[in-house]
This record gives structure tokens, C-alpha cells and sequence, in this order.
């Protein structure tokens, strides 16, 4: 399993494309935009990057080489543009695969495989751990003290993206374009209720915290409950 950054401005094609990658075990975070890609990409380092050209903001070829000035991130260009020397300009231009729509999710998958067996594949162990909390994204588990933990699919999602930021405050919009995939924004009240869910089952509350700390007009993060919530 991978950690994979989709660029794609249609919204239908990215709904799609994630829901289906994440069935096929990978934990897929997007962007609408080259720029909110590429602020992406920088601060959240993926394994692999997925990108469409044709984006509203700027060109996907012109991001890629802003991209390849600063990370060295593999990327896949996935597009409807099939013109023969525009695969060579932009393989040229630092893309590791070049993919012409219309394709499958295994297509890509297998893609995104090769691709990251050339660079050497992503973290050996992905596992997060934040004090007795053991959250294994490869197999979608998480322990508490040792004892599973039952999480819907959405809490974990939201559970292991926290954790793997501890300690970092992050606003309630960042989890519901990163978790939700709502990049256009949504109803805070999602993610209050999530973390509600989230907070019986590690065995505290909003009054009385543990893990998970909300900082009032900001957002909320996760701690090690040793380490207390500063």
C-alpha cells in the first residue's frame, strides 16, 4: 500500500479514481489543482503522485517541473492527451510513467507498483505509533494497549491521519479536504461527530482527553497521553 496524491479537476473522475484506489489498499489524499497539489506534495510528502494535465490553475507539465525543483516525489501523468510528442516533453520534463484516460484503477495500480519498485517502494513500515496507539495502515488496523480497536473506515482514515501528524494542531477544513475529499468545503459538524465516535472508542471525552485535543478556533490534534497536550 502506498501514499498516494491525486491531482485531478474533475470531480467526478477524482471521486472515482480514489474510492477505487482505496479499495485496492492504498490511502489516497487529493487536490482539484495544480497549486493545492503542489502545497500538497511539499507538506505532506507522498509515496507517488498521480496528475492530470489539463488543470484549471496552470498546466500540468508547468506544475510537474515546479514539483521536480523541490521533491524528487515519483509521479504518474494520467491524461486524455495522447500526442506523441507531448509524452516525450513531458516524460522529459521528470515524470516516472505517463498514462493516456481512458484506464482502469488496476491499470493504474499496477503502474503505481512498477513505478515504485524502480524507486524502492515507500516506507519499509508504515506503522504509526503514538504512545499505547498502533495504527497499521497496510492492513487498516489499529490497537489500543495491545487490543483492537473496531473503526469504521472513516474513522480510521481520520484516526490514522491524525496520528501520523502528532502533535500537529490541524484545522478541521485540512481533515475534511484530506479525509473527506471535500476540497470545496463541508459541514464542520462531520468531523465533530467523527471525533466524538473516535473518542469513545479510545476511551475519553471532549471534557476529559487523552489522545485527542481540541484547541478552541483552530482545530484539533492528537498526542501521546505521556506526553500530555502540549
Amino acid at each position: 500500500m502506498a501514499q498516494l496524491l491525486l491531482i485531478e479537476d474533475d470531480e467526478r473522475v477524482r471521486t472515482t479514481l480514489m474510492r477505487s484506489l482505496r479499495d485496492l489498499r492504498h490511502q489516497v489524499a487529493s487536490a482539484p489543482d495544480a497549486m493545492t497539489g503542489l502545497r500538497a506534495a511539499i507538506d505532506h510528502r507522498p509515496d507517488l503522485v498521480v496528475l492530470d494535465l489539463g488543470l484549471p490553475d496552470l498546466d500540468g507539465a508547468q506544475m510537474l517541473r515546479m514539483l521536480r525543483g523541490v521533491s524528487d516525489v515519483p509521479v504518474i501523468v494520467a491524461t486524455a492527451r495522447d500526442d506523441e510528442d507531448e509524452i516525450v516533453r513531458v516524460l522529459g520534463s521528470g515524470a516516472d510513467d505517463y498514462v493516456v484516460k481512458p484506464f482502469t484503477a488496476k491499470q493504474l495500480d499496477a503502474r503505481i507498483q512498477a513505478v515504485l519498485r524502480r524507486v524502492g517502494g515507500p516506507a519499509a513500515d508504515p506503522t504509526v505509533t503514538v504512545g499505547p496507539l498502533r495504527i497499521d495502515p497496510r492492513g487498516r488496523a489499529a490497537h489500543l494497549d495491545g487490543k483492537p480497536l473496531e473503526l469504521s473506515p472513516k474513522e480510521f482514515d481520520l484516526l490514522h491521519y491524525l496520528a501520523a501528524r502528532a502533535g500537529e494542531v490541524v484545522a478541521k477544513r485540512q481533515l475534511l479536504t484530506d479525509v473527506w475529499d471535500l476540497p470545496f468545503g463541508g459541514a464542520d459538524k462531520t468531523v465533530d461527530v467523527h471525533l466524538a465516535w473516535l473518542r469513545r472508542k479510545l476511551g475519553e471525552t471532549a471534557q476529559a482527553p487523552r489522545f485527542l485535543h481540541t484547541v478552541r478556533g483552530v482545530g484539533v490534534k492528537l498526542v501521546d497521553p505521556a506526553g500530555g497536550a502540549a
